[in-house]
């Protein structure tokens, strides 16, 4: 038997696991408790899931001790996972997750140090950006190291008349070297890309106001991470307008703010979500997995 009808045989045999959904207290974000998710999911158990990813945008599965290959299965069973253009992080024989790590072993760093030191969504520089990442903790610091999480939707909801009539139907360029080099935290940790490497990340245009392919919602799809500039404005007035939208992005109100557990599992959407990472003091050591699932283009 091949081995995907094997994936969907033990999936249909699977025992249903009795889990909580608790809705975080702010605006955004979940905690499951109970899940396990190093035993089979089954469909039931899944749909319910995949309803609660839509609805709170980041999931918090919590104490998931978790193979990559088991992290990598479930990431596969909401789409086709996509391989990172930085190939020197990706782990050893399994190239669908990406080393997010400060660690440096032998004179050299174990995985991408400072991965999301600036507000993004990830690959949005990608001609099919990601519709979700599933980052699972391996190694955390004592202090620091928080991910936080800003909802797109009520961005949208914010942004005033007259800047939407500014900002509606036009589209925004996106590229992986926008703000590549520059040094946010203590210590640079990226590598200079290859030719080849950088024939992978070519600017793509995407919608500055996407909808939601799954739930229908708008929201604000621009970053300070990876977006350059608005198609069809003046340089200073796209920056102008792009700085406003970046304001309206990270109100307080709209952010959950992640304080990693051992062994926490979080799966969030990057069609409705933005994010950054705190940082940590670079002597404490942080190394997480990250798969990132392949999602559709933009409209």
């Amino acid at each position: 038997m091949p081995a995907a009808s094997n994936a969907l045989s033990t999936i249909d045999s699977a025992q249903p696991q009795t889990f909580d959904i608790r809705p975080f207290p702010g605006a955004v974000g979940a905690e499951i408790i109970g899940l396990d998710l190093a035993s089979p999911v089954n469909a039931e158990d899944f749909t319910r899931i995949h309803r609660a990813h839509l609805d709170h945008h980041v999931l918090v599965f919590r104490d998931q001790r978790i193979t990559p290959e088991q992290q990598i299965a479930f990431s596969r069973r909401f789409g086709e996972l996509q391989i990172h253009v930085l190939k020197q992080f990706l782990l050893a024989g399994h190239p669908e997750i990406l080393i997010v790590s400060n660690i440096v072993e032998n004179g050299r760093n174990v995985g991408l140090g400072d991965a999301g030191k600036f507000w993004h969504s990830d690959l949005s520089y990608k001609e099919l950006p990601s519709l979700g990442s599933m980052l699972h903790a391996q190694e955390l610091p004592s202090e620091g190291g928080d991910t936080l999480f800003a909802d797109m939707h009520k961005a949208w909801d914010a942004v005033p008349a007259a800047l939407r009539r500014i900002v509606e139907g036009r589209s925004a360029a996106h590229s992986y070297t926008a703000r590549y080099a520059e040094t946010k935290f203590e210590g640079n940790w990226r590598p200079t890309l290859t030719a080849e490497q950088l024939a992978q990340v070519q600017e793509v245009i995407h919608p500055v106001v996407r909808t939601h392919p799954e739930n229908g919602r708008k929201a604000l799809f621009v970053s300070e991470g990876f977006t350059t500039r608005i198609v069809g404005l003046p340089d200073d007035e796209s920056r102008d307008v792009l700085q406003q939208l970046y304001a309206l992005s990270v109100l307080e109100q709209n952010i959950y703010r992640h304080q990693w557990q051992p062994h926490d599992l979080v799966f969030w959407d990057n069609r409705s979500l933005i994010h950054l990472a705190a940082g940590c003091p670079a002597h404490l050591r942080r190394k997480l997995y990250r798969t990132t699932i392949q999602g559709d283009a933009p409209f």
